[in-house]
């Protein structure tokens, strides 16, 4: 196999590779671009017009989405899996990722579309080099951009995998988009409905991409990902990177869609959130529950006929979202 396709190894190694360009036997090209970033270009002659990156890592204890990507690209690698699809393949947080730990200093899913600038460290700098690399990648004009950025929850979920949908003002969200998700094994959608400092909503709203971030069971270490079944979905990103889809069903029957109806923000730290500390994501609250509490008169009540609770965390940074209310969808615009 060629050694480009052991980015994973080069990465929790911090090793930077001898060789930077390598050909697999079909003639696709693996380009080390920096740590933690590959570019696989497949043979012009055979180009489907599509450019997808897949990143993983962004937070670094999450590894089942980790060990997906390191699967793709070894079977890339060894000439399994023949591209067609121009592919960006990204491990976010390589520093994280050798610590096992969400993040080194502070949240790198938080510092893009702009928030980096306003900061420093070492998630700081690799959010802007993160969206250089991005920008560089979705440079040809007249091409298909998809990103999907991969993710395990820190708790459980009582729906398990699920996509949030970024927002841009004046577009809709696409229903092509949602079929193939419900076909890779997603089983709900949350529509978001405001600008976000994610790496899903930079690449969506800022280089104008179908992206996601998608969020594929519990965090757990590496090697310890059995009871993560992620076969519908390494199936799709098979046939998205190999530009031999299926066609999909367009109905969405079967996919819960979800609007966020309020996020809840940790001002101070008197932040008191009123949920059992195992909760899981999607559990349902009751009418007129006391959710959270801040300082003064600031308190979070439930007031939304069949509110929902998804990614609940008091130990956030003041000023961060320590919870998003959900609703279910109902009718929905989409393109």
């Amino acid at each position: 196999m060629l050694a480009l396709g052991k980015l994973l190894e080069l990465t929790l190694a911090g090793r930077e590779p001898a060789a930077k360009i390598q050909l697999t036997v079909e003639g696709a090209r693996l380009r080390w671009l920096t740590e933690g970033a590959l570019e696989i270009t497949p043979p012009v002659a055979s180009d489907c017009g599509l450019d997808l990156i897949l990143s993983a890592g962004v937070h670094g204890n999450e590894t089942a989405p980790i060990e997906l990507l390191d699967r793709l690209l070894r079977a890339i690698a060894r000439g399994e899996l023949k591209p067609r699809s121009r592919v960006l393949l990204l491990f976010g947080n390589p520093a994280a990722m050798r610590r096992g730990e969400r993040f080194v200093v502070q949240d790198l899913n938080r510092l893009f579309n702009g928030v980096h600038e306003q900061s420093s460290g070492f998630e700081a700098l690799r959010a802007c080099e993160l969206e250089q690399l991005c920008v560089s990648f979705f440079a040809q004009p007249g091409r298909t951009r998809l990103h999907y950025d991969l993710h395990t929850a820190i708790r459980a979920s009582k729906i398990e995998q699920f996509a949030l949908y970024p927002w841009q003002a004046g577009r809709a969200h696409s229903r092509r988009e949602l079929a193939r998700l419900k076909a890779a094994g997603i089983d709900a959608a949350l529509l978001q409905s405001k600008p976000s400092t994610t790496f899903s909503a930079y690449t969506y709203a800022t280089l104008g991409a179908e992206a996601f971030t998608l969020e594929l069971g519990k965090a757990r270490p590496f090697g310890d990902n059995q009871m993560v079944n992620l076969d519908l979905l390494e199936q799709r990103l098979h046939a998205i990177i190999a530009g031999c889809e299926p066609e999909d069903d367009p109905s969405l029957d079967g996919l819960q869609l979800f609007a966020v109806a309020r996020e809840v923000i940790k001002h101070s730290d008197a932040f008191t959130l009123h949920l059992p500390a195992a909760i899981e994501n999607f559990s349902e609250l009751p009418l007129g529950y006391l959710l959270a509490e801040d300082l003064g008169d600031t308190r979070w009540t439930v007031e939304e006929p069949g509110a929902r609770i998804i990614f609940p965390n008091p130990r956030v940074h003041n000023g961060q979202r320590a919870g998003i209310l959900i609703v279910p969808a109902g009718d929905v615009n989409l393109a």
